[in-house]
């Protein structure tokens, strides 16, 4: 773990609830120059503790008005079989999210979709025909309680 002192976390709060600050409206939450938070802030993102900046879009505003939750089981538990799983995740652009599991399922993807229709056409004609798939099964999210890419790290200071 790379080590990061209490500015660092100031830094990293501020960015996580507004990744658009400026340099100079970093440096008067950590109350650093402008410039030690210039560097502080390359240092992060060169050791990928930021990964990126990002916009949150309105998925409903654009029109993705069903978001699934879908468990895959694979056919078989082989490394050949789990990489032509995850190459066709890759390819699927509506899946925005693929975790690989322990328990009943192998893996949970959250697949976001305008429609019912949509999602319909992913399971029977991307899914489910895939060879490296054996069972698919999908719950449709009624209502979103919480969503967040915030790590808890804490306020600093």
């Amino acid at each position: 773990m790379i080590h990061l002192d209490s500015f660092d976390l100031k830094i990293l709060a501020a960015l996580q609830a507004e990744g658009r600050l400026t340099n100079q409206e970093l440096a008067d939450v950590a109350r650093l120059s402008a410039s030690q938070c210039s560097r502080r802030r390359a240092r992060l993102e060169e050791e990928k503790i930021i990964q990126g900046y990002y916009a949150d879009l309105s998925a409903d505003a654009l029109g993705f008005n069903v978001i699934a939750l879908v468990q895959i089981t694979l056919a078989t538990h082989s490394p050949n079989n789990a990489k032509r799983f995850r190459d066709l995740v890759r390819r699927v652009d509506a899946i925005q999210e693929a975790y690989a599991l322990t328990g009943d399922a192998d893996y949970l993807l959250k697949i976001a979709l305008r429609d019912l229709k949509s999602l319909s056409d992913i399971v029977n004609n991307v899914l489910m025909p895939h060879e490296s798939v054996a069972h698919v099964r999908s719950s449709i999210v009624l209502d979103c309680l919480k969503t967040t890419r915030r790590l808890p790290i804490g306020k600093a200071g």
